[in-house]
């Protein structure tokens, strides 16, 4: 009986703590429904004496509890949901329950869940609480763009003043057009390539043009091939079309400024008109109904192809050497104004000229004045006293006639009184170091200046090259002596001797031309060196004896009297 009634015990205590057995269609027992939590919490470590205050939990993620509390809908997980509830829950805060990680969770916010933005209802991450919105006052924006306002008008403030200074010293601002204007005209200095351009230039001296013609005479070359090209093919020649071409070849500005330098300095080369009704073709921005500046190449009678003028490639080679023609003719004006400004004053007749004078700066000569180019026709307008009263006469009061006729008469008078101003070269000075010189000998030394520098300036070709071997020889000599006294022989055969002293120069002179420093040197001194013809051969005699000393003198002056020293 006992038995019996210890296993009916341990059987009703097994049924009641234990799982519940799977039923078809049946219910769980009470008990177990009412202790699952208890072991969940205990297991999770709350103690089993709070879970009566703790909340209720959803049944799933996907399909929250509807009598639970509206804070906690819509959580993903069971743990993370316990950790908000903590977290709220005065319990878990008198416990310290919730860590550093959930609260920082708590704040975090998905990218696409900014305040008042559209997917901020949408959040993807389920703790996701939304942020109150922000005062304007405690915008950083707004303080960013303050600042920048701020610092915008300080700039602009600085701007005004150094436009105030710049205004009252009088300097303006000035645009690079590509092309260096004057020197007088613009206060400033030329940069030192366009000043010292001819003392660069690798070429012989001779009649060389100043920078800004070079550039001039480059440009008209540019003109000439764009204006050539669209002459022969019967296309009307614009200057818009040409500004554009000539600045796509030279990488510089050209304005009709420079095509008026060009026409003052070859006047015969285009005819410039104003014409309407010239297709644009949608290029320039000009309309068809405009008036355009058109050039056209002046060409002669025998110059057609096909019964139609046509520009050669022979004929743009002769404008250009015409061209610079006129060019060096210009400068042998202002050439021939300083030779008769000096003291004394020279005069070098201009065919037999060669070179400039050694102190005429070329590249200080001024520019050229454009020629005046055809205008588009304008309508009349009133722009003096005597236009008015001659198109108002008789509409106006006698009073008032009288005033203009006053005042065109005073603006007449004020026009003709303007004296002209010349540029004429003040005379020499005598300078300081020179005082207690007699006047005489002053005019003797300047005199016989002048006549050298005369004759450096009327040298042709020929007597520039003697003048260069002249100057060779003093150096010469002296390898000319050694190469006899090397060989130990009394004469050597100009073959063998040119070879040596081609060999032993510094210069690089070829052997043809050291034969005739060699037979220069017999021209000067027959006493020191003999030229002698033996059948096929030429021989040269050298005196050995001779003082090396007085050779270089005689040498030196002979130099000097050709004027290569």
């Amino acid at each position: 009986m006992a038995q019996l009634r210890l296993t009916d015990f341990f059987g009703q205590t097994k049924g009641t703590t234990g799982a519940p057995a799977k039923r078809s269609g049946g219910r769980p027992p009470k008990a177990a429904l009412a202790g699952a939590p208890v072991h969940r919490e205990e297991e999770d470590g709350v103690p089993a004496g709070l879970s009566g205050r703790s909340l209720p939990l959803p049944g799933s993620p996907r399909t929250p509890a509807r009598g639970g509390s509206p804070a906690l809908r819509g959580l993903a997980g069971r743990k993370r949901n316990r950790r908000e509830m903590e977290a709220g829950s005065p319990l878990g805060a008198r416990f310290g329950e919730p860590s550093g990680k959930s609260a920082r969770k708590r704040l975090e916010l998905a990218p696409d869940a900014e305040p008042g933005s559209p997917g901020a209802a949408t959040s993807s991450s389920p703790l996701a609480t939304p942020r109150p919105p922000t005062p304007l006052s405690q915008d950083p924006a707004v303080g960013t763009s303050s600042d920048l306002r701020s610092r915008l008008e300080r700039v602009r403030q600085l701007e005004q003043r150094v436009r105030q200074r710049r205004a009252a010293t009088g300097a303006g601002d000035t645009k690079d057009t590509g092309v260096a204007a004057p020197e007088g005209e613009t206060g400033q200095k030329l940069p030192a390539y366009q000043r010292f351009h001819t003392l660069a230039q690798e070429l012989p001296p001779g009649l060389t043009l100043p920078y800004k013609f070079r550039v001039l005479a480059e440009m008209f070359r540019s003109v000439d091939t764009i204006a050539g090209m669209l002459f022969n093919r019967a296309e009307t020649v614009t200057f818009a079309k040409v500004k554009q071409g000539v600045q796509d070849m030279m990488r510089r500005q050209f304005e009709e400024q420079h095509l008026g330098q060009i026409k003052a300095v070859y006047p015969s080369s285009y005819q410039l008109r104003q014409e309407k009704n010239v297709p644009t073709f949608g290029s320039g921005g000009k309309k068809k109904s405009e008036y355009q500046l058109t050039l056209e190449p002046v060409l002669g009678e025998e110059e057609k192809v096909d019964g139609r003028p046509h520009l050669s490639a022979s004929r743009l080679l002769e404008r250009r050497r015409e061209f610079h023609r006129n060019l060096v003719n210009i400068v042998r004006e202002h050439h021939k104004a300083f030779l008769a400004a000096l003291s004394p004053p020279m005069v070098v007749p201009e065919e037999k000229l060669t070179r400039w004078h050694p102190r005429f700066n070329v590249d200080e000569v001024p520019d050229i004045s454009p020629a005046e180019l055809p205008r588009p026709p304008q309508e009349e307008r009133l722009s003096t006293a005597q236009e008015v009263l001659s198109t108002a006469r008789g509409m106006l009061s006698p009073k008032m006639e009288k005033a203009l006729a006053n005042l065109a008469l005073r603006t007449a008078e004020s026009s003709a009184g303007e004296p002209a101003l010349s540029k004429a070269p003040s005379p020499a000075s005598t300078s300081s170091a020179l005082r207690g010189v007699s006047q005489g000998l002053l005019e003797r030394v300047r005199a016989k200046e002048a006549a050298r520098l005369a004759a450096l300036l009327t040298r042709d070709a020929g007597q520039e090259q003697r003048a260069a071997r002249l100057a060779r020889l003093p150096a010469l000599a002296r390898l000319l002596r050694g190469a006899f006294v090397a060989e130990k022989k009394a004469a050597l055969s100009m073959e063998l001797l040119c070879a040596r002293l081609a060999d032993s120069c510094p210069e690089l002179v070829a052997p043809g031309e050291m034969e005739k420093h060699v037979r220069l040197f017999a021209e000067l001194l027959p006493d020191w060196v003999g030229i002698h013809n033996l059948r096929t051969d030429v021989y040269v005699k050298l005196d050995k004896e001779k003082d090396l000393g007085l050779v270089t003198e005689r040498l030196n002056k002979a130099a000097k009297e050709a004027g290569a020293l």
